[in-house]
């Protein structure tokens, strides 16, 4: 703890110089996990990396004390060692703490717990002008709640008190085929309700084939039901996997067994859900079988995938959206995406509502009357929005530059007039009027007045898209110069390779098998 008060007092002083001389700056956090072009300041790099330990866990008041730069595999490491896990663990073992907090992270336990920041209790932070100040619900509640989902528009995150709840070894997954959609929403919201699910999502692979996938902790395994894992370089991708076990049963057919528990909290690790199937049709030599996946695994991996998809440039023909909807929209919306952007498999997963105003995924006030008819009074009393259904989009998107914008923009609007709202991790192509529209600026620029956050950029300043055609438009040559087949990629490869991504990734995986990172 003297070490990080000794960092936090030389990251504050910097902040107050910078304040001091109206100097604008950009905070490099050593990873990300965003597919949005990179904005900000070249000339003032405020480097926080070095805020990348887990301070303490309390065993009795289960919680965990942990610097911003802590990915999720490193937190689950140290809080299993005490037989506890945080209730929301994002599902890509990269993604830090503090993105958790500053963005959005709604993963299979948020239909019970929330977004991540719901699971925190109090941060640390330095405001715009260099002072350091604890935020929770109770003290200086504004601006705890405005910084969760904030993208650090409103200071720099130091320190997260994260809640624990009590960790079990295994889960047990279920997995129940449809082959309608509208009957697969219906259950996922069901699914909800149940008191002995902890997690719950589905992937649709079709029009007439979706899964829905619950999961319920348990300490107990049926010896004559082996262990299904995903890490390892010779296991099935998972989405693939669920495929496969569920093809062949009929309607609502229901197929079952038994995951250790870190194995499942990132089982999405590998291909990044199915993103990394994508690699394979950018390079088109390569077959898509085990084989090649086991070659050349170390790519498949979150850390790597992201690294190369910054690297290349290739995130920005990237469809990458995760969006939130009623659940009686989210049918409609699909439907939309299939004939207009032509995208398979798409996930969903079921959120609870969130306290507004907010960056976070809501459905408005304005969203309609049949919206306004279900909203109970409690949650209006408390305004809290309604939960929702989050629905992720991934995929190559048109190859022509114009084409990609207009159907991003319309996509964009389809939310809106669903009443919807997006995730901030990716590319917006709203215009700032259209932004703030669907945000609450009065109330986002008295916390930027009150917190000295005003010469920090706004949000719109950092989730603005700029696509490729932008760059080559202004005879960017290094952009023109990667967008070409296969340079691009194999540049994107080479970076990942000498980066250190798969290191991380090997030495994490190395823990994991010694049972460090393990979930018995």
């Amino acid at each position: 703890m003297d070490r990080h008060c000794r960092v936090v007092a030389d990251i504050a002083a910097k902040v107050r110089k910078l304040h001091q001389d109206e100097q604008p700056y950009r905070v490099c956090h050593g990873s990300s996990h965003s597919t949005r072009p990179r904005h900000g300041s070249k000339d003032n790099v405020l480097d926080i990396g070095m805020l990348s330990n887990v301070l303490s866990v309390d065993q009795n008041r289960q919680t965990v004390l942990v610097e911003p730069n802590v990915p999720m595999d490193r937190l689950v490491e140290a809080t299993l060692a005490c037989h506890l896990i945080p209730p929301v663990v994002m599902e890509f073992p990269g993604i830090t703490v503090g993105g958790g907090f500053s963005g959005t992270s709604g993963e299979s336990s948020s239909f019970r717990h929330g977004f991540f920041d719901d699971t925190v209790e109090s941060v640390e932070m330095v405001l715009g002008n260099g002072d350091v100040v604890r935020a929770s619900r109770q003290e200086r509640p504004d601006l705890f709640q405005g910084a969760a989902g904030a993208v650090g528009t409103l200071g720099i995150v130091t320190l997260v008190e994260v809640r624990l709840v009590r960790a079990k070894t295994w889960v047990k997954t279920t997995y129940q085929r449809f082959d309608r959609l509208g009957p697969a929403i219906a259950d996922i919201q069901a699914q909800t309700n149940d008191a002995d699910n902890d997690y719950v999502d589905g992937i649709v692979f079709s029009r007439s084939h979706s899964v829905v996938i619950t999961g319920q902790l348990t300490d107990v395994k049926p010896d004559d039901c082996p262990a299904q894992t995903f890490s390892d370089a010779g296991d099935p991708w998972f989405y693939l996997h669920v495929q496969d076990r569920t093809k062949r049963l009929e309607a609502m057919g229901a197929a079952v067994e038994f995951i250790p528990l870190c194995e499942y909290l990132f089982r999405y690790d590998r291909a990044g859900f199915w993103v990394g199937r994508q690699g394979y049709t950018y390079f088109k030599v390569v077959p898509f079988t085990r084989f090649f996946r086991w070659l050349l695994d170390d790519y498949s991996h979150t850390r790597t995938l992201y690294h190369a998809l910054h690297a290349s440039g290739i995130s920005s023909q990237f469809v990458v959206q995760d969006l939130a909807l009623p659940y009686h929209a989210a049918e409609t919306f699909i439907n939309w995406v299939d004939h207009n952007l032509g995208i398979w498999p798409i996930w969903l997963c079921p959120l609870r509502g969130c306290v507004q105003p907010t960056f976070h995924p809501v459905t408005p006030d304005f969203a309609g009357d049949k919206w306004r008819a279900t909203q109970d009074t409690a949650h209006k009393a408390a305004n809290i929005s309604q939960p929702m259904l989050n629905i992720g989009v991934w995929g190559w998107g048109p190859g022509e530059s114009s084409t990609f914008i207009e159907r991003n923009r319309a996509l964009e609007q389809v939310l809106r007039d669903l009443g919807g709202r997006k995730w901030l991790y990716s590319q917006t192509f709203y215009t700032e009027r259209e932004f703030w529209d669907e945000y609450d600026w009065p109330w986002y620029q008295s916390l930027r007045k009150k917190y000295c956050a005003t010469t920090l950029p706004t949000v719109y300043d950092k989730v603005q898209g700029r696509v490729m055609a932008e760059q080559k438009k202004h005879g960017d040559w290094k952009a023109s110069w990667l967008s070409a087949w296969p340079i691009g990629g194999l540049y994107g490869m080479l970076l990942a390779t000498i980066s250190g991504d798969i290191y991380l990734h090997r030495q994490a995986l190395w823990r994991h098998r010694k049972g460090t990172a393990g979930s018995s």
